[in-house]
């Protein structure tokens, strides 16, 4: 089992708070850094203000060595395919090959709203959605020196020369590894085993993990495709602690209850956190996104490190 940190900066973060997370989970071992694609904070003043995912994964491309970096998930309204496109690979050159695009249809209303970003109905998004996985799946993957062309419902490119080209060619369809994710019972399946690398839920339980790790399965056979082929991957809020003060402490600053982080997250002794993660693993869960919401806490790292993730 693989364990990444997985961080919420638009509640309130700067950079130099997300470089210290993501070069101590560097130092510890941990899988990977990843964050969230929003721009309005979802509770608190979320001071100081959002950042911007892509800014900071290219900022953080240069100021990490090792460690993987990624989005859970990028929202498909906010950037046109072609420029994604672009920005994605030159982060990835500029890493020297460590990013992974968590690329999803988005779902925040408000953030929307609050910055101007055109926010389609549930019908359109998808439909948009499916096309950019389409249009920037064929940019990385046209030849250096062909031309790629686009004729989509909501997106149309013309002689593109598809440039530039990401370190990685690794994906599925060539290019940047791609997370799919999320709870739909026919789109999201279908989606994921046509291009996913990787397919996450986000904060679910045992049974729903099952039954969606099912559909997607049988999604990926039935267009010939190994399952085999695809990461599985859930993520849980993480709150480990030494004993039961400490873990009382952690669920306080982060403004949530024991009992109900023990129920929908991670959260206990390191000896029940290890207890539940195997049993994710059990039903076929390859990685653990474990998401961090005090940032200044670099403790909480360093107690996973030592005492969870040898025991996974």
């Amino acid at each position: 089992m693989e364990l990444r940190v997985f961080t919420e900066p638009q509640q309130g973060a700067t950079y130099d708070d997300l470089l210290a997370v993501a070069q101590e989970a560097e130092r510890l071992g941990f899988g990977a850094f990843f964050r969230s694609d929003h721009y309005l904070h979802m509770s608190g003043d979320g001071l100081p203000g959002s950042t911007d995912a892509w800014t900071t994964l290219a900022g953080l491309a240069r100021d990490t060595s090792t460690i993987r970096l990624g989005t859970l998930m990028t929202s498909a309204t906010f950037r046109h395919p072609g420029v994604l496109a672009i920005q994605v690979a030159q982060v990835d050159q500029m890493s020297g090959g460590r990013i992974e695009l968590g690329l999803g249809a988005g779902w925040f209303t408000q953030e929307h709203t609050a910055y101007g970003i055109p926010f389609p109905d549930t019908r359109e998004r998808f439909e948009r959605y499916a096309e950019q996985l389409a249009l920037v799946t064929g940019l990385w993957t046209t030849p250096v020196g062909e031309l790629f062309d686009f004729d989509g419902a909501h997106y149309q490119l013309k002689d593109s020369p598809a440039l530039p080209k990401p370190v990685q060619t690794s994906g599925h369809r060539g290019g940047v590894p791609l997370l799919v994710g999320g709870l739909g019972k026919r789109q999201t399946p279908a989606l994921a085993a046509a291009y996913a690398d990787e397919f996450n839920l986000p904060f679910v339980d045992e049974e729903t993990t099952a039954a969606q790790f099912g559909r997607v399965r049988a999604a990926a056979e039935e267009i010939g495709r190994d399952p085999e082929t695809i990461t599985w991957s859930n993520a849980l809020v993480l709150c480990v602690g030494q004993d039961e003060a400490e873990v009382a402490r952690r669920a306080a600053a982060i403004g949530r209850e024991v009992d109900e982080l023990r129920a929908n997250g991670l959260a206990g002794t390191p000896d029940e956190v290890v207890a539940k993660i195997k049993r994710y693993e059990a039903l076929g869960a390859q990685r653990i996104y474990l998401q961090t919401l005090d940032l200044g806490d670099l403790d909480h790292l360093r107690l996973v490190a030592a005492e969870v993730m040898p025991h996974v």
